[in-house]
């Protein structure tokens, strides 16, 4: 799953932006439990799930509160 941009998640709508949300944090799980065992490839991509993570639910809260 590639990098998704604030453009790109402003986009969404807001269930295909909560549906993302629940895959991503279930790959993440997966990738801990992977880094856990020592069998994880790319490590940087926890790093980049974490931050896609972020974005999203900043871009939900922005949406909560009417910022944008």
């Amino acid at each position: 799953m590639p990098i998704l941009r604030m453009s790109e998640i402003r986009k969404m709508s807001r269930e295909e932006k909560v549906r993302r949300l629940n895959e991503l944090r279930t790959e993440l799980i997966r990738l801990r439990v992977m880094a856990k065992r020592g069998m994880l490839d790319d490590p940087g991509r926890l790093r980049e799930i974490r931050r896609t993570i972020a974005r999203i639910l900043t871009v939900l809260r922005e949406e909560e509160l009417k910022i944008r």
